[in-house]
């Protein structure tokens, strides 16, 4: 099974182009995950609605309109479907859909980002605590998969240019050791677990300055795997040469 997570920067500009059948075709997944949609359904056509082979489930954000939203698209019938973690304040903004398999939970989520000023930044970081009581929730159940723009980079080699970033949200203190929370907790960060020295390994650049051409990015864009599932997971992977978004894919194989 291949599952696909990709911060999509808008779902109705990616179907614009040829960027979106081309990659379902290319990179054939079973599973297929979209933060940062920017749309409510009905506002979608009928191709990014209903895909064939595909069931499809959406949550958008109900305070603004073109902000925020999931998408999850699978071949493989959920045994249930979930939206946010039942607390309005989060669950507003579209940014969880979770969805129950046979011997898994997959939680696809868009984490908020810490700009715009102290109160946003609290408002990640109270995100980030009620996330992580969530997931430990559901993990009672059976194994958890959690996938999305994270919004953090968790190491120096996380990210082209740390030092000069130190003060900045996605690498502050605090969101890093969130981070290190995750993994205190029994969550294995699958692509740094397969890929430990791998520099150079970023998800996203900024598109004002150009910085993908550079390739001056950050790693944002994580697959979280419990560890008791972790032996599941035979491949992680990074998808640099998929354009159409600030992000690129990310995917897991699992057998």
């Amino acid at each position: 099974m291949k599952i696909i997570s990709w911060n999509v920067n808008g779902l109705r500009s990616l179907a614009k182009n040829d960027y979106w059948q081309t990659f379902l075709k290319e990179a054939k997944p079973d599973i297929f995950c979209l933060q940062e949609t920017k749309a409510n359904p009905e506002q979608l056509p009928d191709e990014l609605r209903e895909v064939a082979e595909f069931s499809s489930f959406f949550s958008s954000c109900q305070v603004r309109k073109g902000y925020s939203g999931v998408a999850l698209y699978t071949k493989v019938e959920p045994w249930k479907v979930i939206y946010g973690m039942g607390i309005k304040e989060f669950d507003e903004e579209g940014r969880i859909i979770g969805a129950e398999y046979e011997d898994f939970w997959l939680l696809n989520a868009y984490f908020p980002n810490g700009g715009r000023g102290p109160e946003r930044l609290d408002y990640k970081m109270r995100f980030y605590d009620a996330f992580l009581a969530f997931t430990e929730k559901l993990r009672k159940e059976k194994p958890v998969i959690f996938c999305g723009d994270v919004n953090v980079a968790h190491e120096e080699i996380d990210l082209a240019r740390p030092k000069e970033n130190e003060e900045n949200t996605g690498f502050l203190p605090q969101e890093r050791a969130w981070a290190d929370e995750v993994i205190n907790a029994g969550y294995i960060d699958s692509f740094r677990h397969l890929h430990p020295t791998l520099a150079g390994a970023y998800t996203y650049w900024d598109t004002i300055t150009r910085a993908r051409d550079r390739n001056v990015g950050w790693r944002l864009d994580y697959f979280f795997i419990a560890q008791e599932y972790m032996g599941r997971i035979k491949k992680a992977e990074i998808h640099p040469e998929i354009f159409g978004s600030d992000h690129c894919p990310i995917s897991i194989t699992v057998s």
